[in-house]
């Protein structure tokens, strides 16, 4: 290749709609004993502003601390966690439509690194940001736990790991 050179901040971005009231969308998000359907095995507490939660993703045993910096109810959520490369920021914000249904969107900024490391960071996040989604939406619209973050890396398949 001819040196590509990254011109702009890289940014990990997708979007689903959910056939669900914005209230119940974004409660799934904030409140751990839904959020465990869809993505992670346990969590502390609700994300509340400035008051840190720990999650735990059992079957893969990884356990994470997140700071919420914003919790506007109904609106949006940003919190810091442990990136890749260090700690990123992730946002989700949360669009009523006038049909009774929600779209959400999710980014994450702020990784670190060489070209290569960082067009590998967006790639992985978009991936299961997506699949979060997947699982959200498969969780409020039809009641189905996917098990999609335990069947994305199962026990025993080697994925590639970041040098």
């Amino acid at each position: 290749m001819n040196n590509p050179q990254i011109t702009r901040i890289p940014i990990a971005k997708t979007g689903m709609l959910v056939r669900k009231p914005v209230e119940h969308v974004f409660e799934a998000m904030v409140n751990p004993d839904i959020t465990t359907k869809f993505w992670f095995s346990k969590g502390s507490g609700r994300l509340e502003t400035g008051k840190a939660a720990k999650w735990d993703w059992e079957s893969h045993d990884v356990s994470i601390e997140v700071t919420p910096k914003v919790v506007e109810p109904n609106k949006r959520v940003v919190i810091e966690w442990p990136g890749y490369s260090g700690p990123t920021t992730v946002e989700w914000t949360f669009q009523s439509i006038p049909d009774g249904t929600t779209f959400v969107r999710v980014q994450e900024s702020g990784w670190t690194g060489d070209a290569d490391k960082l067009l590998r960071y967006v790639a992985d996040s978009t991936q299961g940001f997506s699949l979060l989604l997947a699982g959200l939406k498969a969780w409020l619209e039809h009641g189905i736990e996917l098990n999609l973050t335990l069947d994305r890396y199962p026990k025993g398949i080697e994925d590639q790991q970041f040098e």
